[in-house]
């Protein structure tokens, strides 16, 4: 399986912009530039690209650790939060809420744990990955 995405920039570093098209069409011509990037101008950026994948890989990699230990119909709730320092990704950190009624507590922690090191872009991210999570019922 391949999946591809396209980006093009035009001008300076600062002064620049781009425009980042996902194969899907997900990401179309959606734009991005320095200010969005590391300004907090509205828009996205790479980094915020990277957090949304992490969250969906690691969402959907849970759904199936649940699976494999029992606990079907799970509302799983990931947020990823990706920090830049120093012009380097160094850590993806995971706030996870596990909506499961009924579930054994300590398979739903044992799933989270293996989802957290298993999932693909956990993985690809040469980053530090850390998790907080919370079971409701």
């Amino acid at each position: 399986m391949n999946r591809n995405a396209t980006a093009v920039w035009t001008g300076g570093l600062k002064d620049g912009a781009g425009t980042v098209s996902s194969q899907s069409g997900a990401l179309n011509n959606t734009k991005y530039d320095f200010r969005m990037r590391f300004e907090e101008a509205p828009g996205t950026n790479p980094e915020e690209l990277i957090a949304a994948a992490h969250a969906a890989c690691f969402s959907m990699a849970l759904s199936g650790q649940l699976g494999e230990r029992g606990v079907t119909g799970a509302t799983i709730q990931t947020k990823a939060t990706v920090t830049m320092e120093n012009l380097a990704l160094t850590k993806s950190h995971l706030d996870l809420v596990v909506k499961a009624a009924g579930a054994d507590s300590a398979a739903v922690e044992e799933a989270w744990n293996a989802a957290k090191v298993g999932c693909p872009i956990s993985k690809a991210l040469n980053v530090e990955i850390t998790l907080d999570a919370k079971l409701e019922s």
